[in-house]
């Protein structure tokens, strides 16, 4: 198993990590979670095994798109892609600039849910994102129908700029900064 490329310790709930998704043996669990009725907006509904793992093994060989399995206290219950925004997702649609990074992330379906838990995951992945210093903002792509998400990511820093249309959906486009992270936090810089 690889070993965690991020760890970060929540007060409350414990242990979050992230490691690279290794395509071959993480398939048959991503299958589970991007088909579960709980992530449609993740767009692999219809998606088998094979279609699944052909997807995270193209993410793997792309220099611009990475996917990180997320661990709480050793288990696996998330999904983080970061992606180049001047080479995936937004190519054309959003001024990219210096330090710009995409991100998209899901918690596994559970049929026991943690209050605070995807509060705890965001707050997780964007810690991983910030700890790189050449990332001075994160853009994310949102279903506009995805309310849950667009409240979650408020909590965060995230603020609108406009709904874009996207291939596959209407997204509002949404960007944090640094200081708009730490702000949420009561840090500064």
């Amino acid at each position: 198993m690889t070993a965690p490329l991020f760890t970060r310790t929540d007060t409350a709930l414990g242990d979050f990590s992230l490691r690279p998704v290794d395509p071959g043996a993480d398939a048959e669990l991503l299958h589970g979670w991007v088909t579960h009725p709980k992530a449609v907006f993740w767009l692999m509904q219809g998606c088998d095994l094979t279609a699944v793992e052909k997807e995270f093994t193209r993410i793997a060989a792309d220099p611009f798109h990475d996917a990180y399995l997320g661990l709480h206290n050793g288990t696996p219950a998330f999904l983080m892609e970061r992606y180049d925004p001047a080479h995936r997702e937004l190519v054309g649609i959003h001024a990219v600039e210096a330090g710009d990074v995409g991100m998209h992330f899901l918690t596994a379906p559970t049929a026991t849910p943690v209050h605070g838990f995807t509060r705890a995951v965001i707050t997780t992945v964007m810690e991983m994102l910030f700890a790189d210093p050449a990332t001075h903002r994160v853009v994310v792509e949102p279903d506009a129908r995805n309310t849950a998400v667009h409240a979650l990511n408020k909590t965060v820093g995230f603020e609108v700029v406009r709904t874009v249309a996207l291939p596959s959906k209407d997204a509002h486009l949404s960007t944090c900064t640094r200081d708009q992270f730490l702000a949420t936090r009561g840090e500064t810089r």
